[in-house]
């Protein structure tokens, strides 16, 4: 059975930091990339970072709410998991933060594709 279990989630004040941790079963991990994507309240799904299966490349969703230079993307194929390190937390990264198998960073696949997990929420106060 495809697991991916997210944990890391919860509430701080802005500025504040957090590290999500996404954790795979029942499938060759070092095999996929794997993407963390988050939903805000009345907002789609929208990808935040991702990591290479093969060469570990990372990549940063580059928008208004930019990430990059504050949240860090790693992964551990020993330990079949991937971690986004969060710093500098802005209450507009307030959502659900979900990570997902990808064949290859950059893809978006559906809601209904298998290898999602089931999301922890990230609550930053202002």
């Amino acid at each position: 059975e495809v697991q991916l279990v997210e944990s890391g989630g919860g509430l701080v004040q802005a500025g504040g930091s957090l590290r999500l941790s996404c954790a795979a079963s029942g499938f060759t991990f070092d095999d996929y990339a794997i993407g963390w994507f988050r939903q805000a309240p009345g907002k789609e799904r929208a990808g935040v970072s991702c990591i290479s299966s093969s060469d570990g490349s990372t990549y940063y969703a580059e928008s208004v709410d930019s990430v990059k230079g504050r949240f860090t993307i790693s992964r551990d194929n020993a330990k079949n998991t991937v971690y986004l390190q969060m710093n500098n937390l802005k209450p507009e990264d307030t959502a659900v933060y979900f990570c997902v198998a990808l064949f290859r960073c950059g893809d978006s696949p559906p809601l209904t594709y298998d290898y999602w997990g089931q999301g922890t929420q990230v609550t930053v106060s202002s």
